[in-house]
């Protein structure tokens, strides 16, 4: 095989200011794929970023394992590099391991819940119309309540019992009780989405990391077979862009390093020849000897037969650019052109037309194999995540966050404790060494002092008996002077030695090993407390739980960072699930997987698309906060400021602070139904007390009533026979009346019959009168017409039967 030399060049990336042509061309992502490289694997006297940090990453996980390397204790003890005068137990104290599982099976029991908020103008408006018919039931309480009362009609859109009474109420109703279906259509996508993808399984893994190594990376994307897909992501294999922010928000590249079967790069690129791929797997082979990988693992994956591919996206810009033709009539047309039209302003006023352009970010996806100037895949990214609220904005596929990164150097909880954990390792490898030298204790014989006692039975008191005489009963035979009387100096021929030798290095030594245990709590946060390992018993119950919380509030940061990917992918999940409904061929399969459990929200998941959401996670109390709450609902209780469905009520809740504003609202409510019953029962006694009252005087009235009445009937008797008597003489004055008023009638119409006549004749007189002065009258003007001789009128009442006066007259 021909030899191949790696050799990372310096390289740059390229600039940002090209058109969106030069940009999508191979050699542009091969100049970008050649930066990364630079950036994360150049050599620097045998240094390179990307594998430093990996073997970083490597060494924590093996710490957190308990299964950390050997060496450097060996290292500690050998003299001169020889050991053999050391026969110790070398397999580390798995100290590590129980305090990460203590953080993350911490978290674990934390439940998460994902709240969808809809903050599109439509979905406000309904919110804001939904609140205002609250107010206004709200301030019309009271006539709306006569007029149910008066005509029997319930004009109240709810319980009126149920009604806020101020703004503070009403703030908490609307945080219960408004939930539109689109919202629960929105929530039940992303808890599918993420069942779907086992996030629980995955979000283990997410803080195994954080708390490991200090850093968590997830991915989301969208598969043509698979749907929306969330991943876990080994942060040991990613590159990203220097950044400073803990969340990564302002990284312009992303990129992951993953070794793959040569046959595997053919469903990258297809048009790969067999020529192309013995190349790569030359390249790949040197690169893999250049950098001396296959140390890091105990396969044979580092073999000829695959390749180190660098999986990357690129974050740039993107013209949008639009010919607008305006028509005579007002009309106009878009007409899209590319980044380089830019027509002169002379011919755009005389064509009547203008440019219209919108610059967007946009990502691109690469792959390169390592090492080599070969790029399998560069093109523009596939269904990009843009918030609706700013689209010109593109959210990258990783999501990632270190809590405790400063200049780019990422801190975790088990790089604090590995000082203290090699330590605890050399304690344990002394105390081995000093337990080993450890002898037991002896006794010693005096055989002289032996010799000189005699049993009486003849038989020699040998050692053997004086030690079975020893051992079994703990007693010595001796003698205080020899058989020749004088003084014997071993007059007790038995002594136990005691060897103490190792008793104050031991003690040392697990005084040391309890140091550095107390260390690593004291730099971790993790007390005693917090696992339960060794309670104090003087400690209150209230005093160890103080000390747990503590513990909990300085591990917050990893469940922070924990939460952040939670609600950050639900977030995405939120974009993707529009572009599903909106675009994708599988819209309908997709909305009924969503709706199977909860077909009536079919409808609002088919228009999940049109609206924006907000995301935020609710997080259930820890222990701590639900054994406060719980104490303050039981106090409730006990006082009765609270019923039992209350208590249900609030203990449902997720939320703390909700769930105490809704304790204080439902004490206060509570208060002002007692108080409206004392006020019921006082009106009702005190209603007893007048009907009572009412009562008795009522029985005295009717005493005096039936006293009244008998005097009446009395009365009334006498009464009566003076009426009788009275109305016979009415009776006789009326029949006296009656006849004179008929005298009085009668002479009445003589008079008056008398009056007619003479006024009737008057009448007739006065008559006659004038119409014999009409007569003359005519007969004057007849004279003066005719010019006759004067004539002599006489009153008809002058003639006497008959004749007149005028017969008297001369002739």
């Amino acid at each position: 095989m021909k030899e191949v030399n790696i050799n990372i060049t310096a390289a740059g990336f390229p600039s940002q200011f090209v058109s969106d042509a030069e940009k999508a061309t191979d050699e542009f992502g091969l100049q970008i794929g050649q930066a990364i490289q630079y950036e994360w694997f150049k050599k620097d006297s045998s240094n390179c970023k990307f594998y430093d940090q990996q073997r970083d990453f490597r060494r924590l996980r093996l710490y957190a394992r308990g299964e950390q390397s050997i060496a450097k204790y060996k290292n500690e003890l050998a003299v001169d590099g020889d050991l053999s005068y050391l026969n110790l137990d070398w397999t580390p104290v798995p100290i590590l391991p129980k305090f990460v599982d203590i953080v993350v099976n911490g978290m674990s029991d934390r439940l998460f819940k994902v709240s969808a908020y809809a903050e599109d103008a439509m979905s406000q408006d309904k919110r804001s119309k939904f609140q205002d018919m609250i107010q206004g039931q709200m301030a019309a309480k009271e006539v709306l309540t006569t007029i149910q009362e008066n005509t029997g009609m319930n004009p109240f859109t709810m319980d009126p019992d149920d009604l806020p009474e101020n703004d503070e109420e009403l703030s908490l109703y609307m945080n219960l009780n408004y939930k539109p279906a689109i919202e629960i259509a929105e929530e039940e996508a992303i808890n599918t989405l993420l069942a779907e993808n086992e996030y629980v399984d995955l979000r283990k893994r997410f803080d195994y990391d954080l708390t490991v190594i200090g850093i968590g990376v997830a991915k989301h994307e969208f598969l043509p077979g698979s749907g929306v897909k969330v991943s876990y992501v080994d942060p040991a294999n990613v590159v990203y862009s220097y950044t400073e922010d803990p969340h990564f928000k302002d990284c312009f590249y992303w990129g992951e390093i993953k070794t793959l079967p040569i046959i595997e790069l053919m469903k990258i690129d297809p048009s790969l020849t067999n020529d192309d791929l013995q190349q790569i797997s030359k390249y790949s082979q040197s690169w893999y000897d250049y950098y001396n990988t296959a140390q890091m693992f105990q396969d044979n994956i580092f073999s000829r037969d695959s390749a180190t591919l660098l999986y990357f996206n690129y974050k740039t810009t993107k013209k949008i650019v639009y010919k607008k033709k305006v028509y005579d009539n007002g009309g106009s047309k878009m007409i899209e052109k590319d980044d380089q039209f830019n027509p002169p302003q002379e011919m755009m006023e005389e064509g009547k037309f203008e440019k219209v352009e919108k610059t967007i970010d946009v990502w691109y996806d690469g792959v390169m194999v390592m090492g080599t100037n070969i790029i399998l895949k560069w093109e523009l990214a596939e269904n990009m995540v843009r918030p609706k609220s700013a689209s010109q904005h593109a959210i990258p596929n990783y999501v990632a966050v270190a809590p405790r990164m400063y200049k780019g150097v990422i801190e975790s909880l088990v790089r604090r404790m590995i000082p203290f954990a090699d330590l605890i390792q050399m304690t344990h490898l002394k105390l081995q060494q000093v337990i080993s030298k450890v002898v037991p204790d002896g006794v010693y014989i005096d055989a002289d002092g032996l010799n000189e006692v005699d049993l009486g039975t003849g038989n020699a008191y040998n050692p053997e008996d004086a030690l079975r005489l020893y051992f079994q009963t703990g007693s010595v035979i001796g003698r205080s002077y020899t058989q020749d009387g004088e003084y014997n100096q071993g007059k007790v021929p038995i002594q136990q030695l005691t060897s103490n030798s190792g008793a104050s290095k031991t003690q040392m030594l697990i005084g040391n090993y309890n140091h550095y245990l107390g260390m690593i709590r004291a730099v971790t946060g993790l007390n005693e407390a917090r696992d339960g390992s060794t309670p104090d018993p003087n400690s209150l119950v209230g005093v160890q739980k103080l000390a747990a919380l503590n513990s909990n509030t300085a591990t917050r940061h990893i469940l922070d960072a924990s939460l952040f990917m939670y609600r950050s992918l639900a977030q995405a999940l939120t974009y993707r699930v529009s572009d599903i409904l909106e675009y994708a061929d599988f819209k309908d399969e997709f909305a009924n997987q969503i709706g199977k459990y909860n077909v009536g929200i079919l409808k609002e998941i088919n228009e999940l698309y049109i609206y924006d959401f907000g995301i935020f996670i609710e997080v259930s109390p820890d222990e701590e906060e639900r054994a406060q709450l719980e104490q303050n609902i039981q106090m409730a209780l006990s006082k009765g400021d609270i019923n039992l469905e209350d208590a249900i009520d609030i203990r449902e809740l997720r939320n703390l602070k909700v769930a105490n504003q809704l304790l204080k609202v439902k004490r206060i409510k509570k208060q002002e139904r007692d108080e409206k019953m004392a006020m019921q029962k006082q009106a009702i006694t005190a209603q007893q007390q007048i009907k009572s009252q009412q009562l008795a005087a009522q029985t005295a009235m009717q005493k005096i009533q039936a006293e009244t009445q008998a005097k009446m009937q009395i009365k009334q008797a006498e009464v009566a026979f003076d009426i009788q008597k009275m109305n016979n003489e009415a009776q006789l004055k009326s029949t006296l009346m009656d006849k004179e008023f008929d005298f009085n009638m009668r002479l009445r119409d003589i008079s008056e019959n008398a009056l007619q006549s003479r006024e009737t004749q008057r009448e007739d007189a006065k008559s006659a009168r004038i119409s014999q002065q009409n007569t003359e009258q005519s007969k004057l003007i007849s004279q003066r017409k005719n010019n006759l001789p004067p004539m002599t009128f006489e009153s008809n009442e002058d003639s006497l039967d008959g004749f007149d006066l005028s017969e008297f007259s001369p002739r």
